[in-house]
C-alpha cells in the first residue's frame, strides 16, 4: 500500500492559518508504531484512513496519534482527512458514517468545487451532546489554573471555570478580554500534572470578543499531546460551545458560532460551530472551517 502522508491546514483563517494535520489516506497495514512515527516526525496531530471493519456499518474507520500517543478522537484531522478524500475524488456522495475509537462521526459534504481549487469541499463533521460539569475541588483547582496560567482573579469573567467535553473533557477558563488571552504565558511544565488531578486532557481559555455575532476567541493547551500549543482545536471548540450554551452566552440555535484560535502561534484559525437541535434542543453539533493544502505540500494529489 502506499502510505504516503499529505498535509493538511484544518480550519484556516488566511493563508498561514490553520492547523497542521498529516494524513495518510490509505492506512492499511500501517503498524502503531508507524502512525506514532508519522505523528513524531511532524510533530502534530495526525490522522489514518483505514477500510471500515465488517459490519461495522461505517464507510471508513479513522485513526489519531499525537508525538505521544494515541487520541480516540480528533476533529481537524478529521474534517481535513475527508476534505483529502473528497479532493482525491473518493468521496462521491453527501454524507458519510467514520469509526473512530471515540465511537461513530457522522460527516456531511457540501459546497463542492471545481478540482484543483483552494478550498475545495466544505466538509462538517458530528459532535455528541456536550457535558458541562464543574472542576472538582474547584476552589483549589481554579487557583491552581489561575497560577499555572499566569493570570490574576481579576482576569476572569464571574462565571465558572468548569469541565466541558464532547468527546474529551477540556477546562474552559473564561476571561474578560480576548488582550489578556493573548498575552498568556502559562508554566507548561506544570500543565499535565495539573490536567491530570483535574479530568482534564487540556486548558482552553476563551474570551467573547462579539456577543451579538457569537464569535469567542480561545488557546488550548494539551496536557500531554507532546507540543505545548494548538493552532486550532474542534473537539475543543465543541466543548466550548456548550460550555457557553450553560452560562447563557449564546443562542440554543443553528446559528453559527465562530472560535478564532492559533493568533498567538501565527497561525490564525477559525472553528465554526452550529448545535443539532432535536424537538428545539441541542442534542449535539456540527463542527467545521476552512481546509487547504499545507504551503509544503502543494504536489499532485493524484
Amino acid at each position: 500500500m502506499n502510505h504516503r502522508v499529505r498535509v493538511v491546514s484544518v480550519f484556516a483563517s488566511g493563508p498561514d492559518g490553520g492547523n497542521p494535520a498529516p494524513i495518510v489516506v490509505d492506512a492499511a497495514g500501517m503498524t502503531d508504531a508507524d502512525m506514532q512515527q508519522v505523528a513524531r516526525s511532524h510533530g502534530h496531530e495526525s490522522g489514518f484512513v483505514f477500510p471500515a471493519p465488517a459490519g461495522s456499518g461505517c464507510d471508513f474507520e479513522f485513526r489519531f496519534w499525537v508525538p505521544n500517543h494515541e487520541m480516540s478522537m480528533c476533529g481537524h484531522a478529521t474534517v481535513g482527512a475527508l476534505w483529502l478524500l473528497e479532493r482525491l475524488g473518493r468521496l462521491p456522495g453527501d454524507s458519510y458514517t467514520i469509526l473512530t475509537r471515540s465511537g461513530r462521526v457522522e460527516a456531511k459534504v457540501g459546497g463542492r468545487t471545481e478540482q484543483g481549487t483552494e478550498q475545495g469541499a466544505q466538509i462538517e463533521i458530528s459532535q455528541p451532546l456536550g457535558h458541562v460539569e464543574p472542576l472538582p475541588d474547584a476552589d483549589r483547582s481554579r487557583a491552581d489554573i489561575l497560577d499555572v496560567l499566569g493570570l490574576q482573579a481579576d482576569d476572569l469573567l464571574p462565571l465558572p471555570v468548569q469541565n466541558a467535553a464532547t468527546s474529551r473533557v477540556k477546562t474552559l477558563v473564561p476571561l474578560k478580554s480576548v488582550a489578556t488571552l493573548d498575552r498568556l504565558t502559562p508554566d507548561f511544565s506544570r500543565i499535565e500534572a495539573l490536567c491530570e488531578r483535574i479530568g482534564s486532557t487540556g486548558l482552553y481559555p476563551y474570551a467573547v470578543s462579539d456577543p451579538g455575532a457569537q464569535v469567542v476567541d480561545a488557546r488550548q493547551f494539551p496536557s500531554s499531546s507532546g507540543y505545548p500549543e494548538d493552532a486550532a482545536t474542534g473537539i475543543a471548540a465543541s466543548a466550548l460551545a456548550f460550555g457557553l450554551l450553560s452560562n447563557g452566552m449564546v443562542e440554543a440555535s443553528q446559528r453559527r458560532i465562530a472560535i478564532r484560535q492559533g493568533r498567538a502561534m501565527q497561525r490564525p484559525s477559525e472553528i465554526s460551530v452550529r448545535f443539532r437541535l432535536d424537538q428545539g434542543r441541542p442534542a449535539g453539533c456540527w463542527l467545521g472551517g476552512a481546509v487547504r493544502m499545507a504551503q509544503h505540500d502543494q504536489g499532485d494529489l493524484s
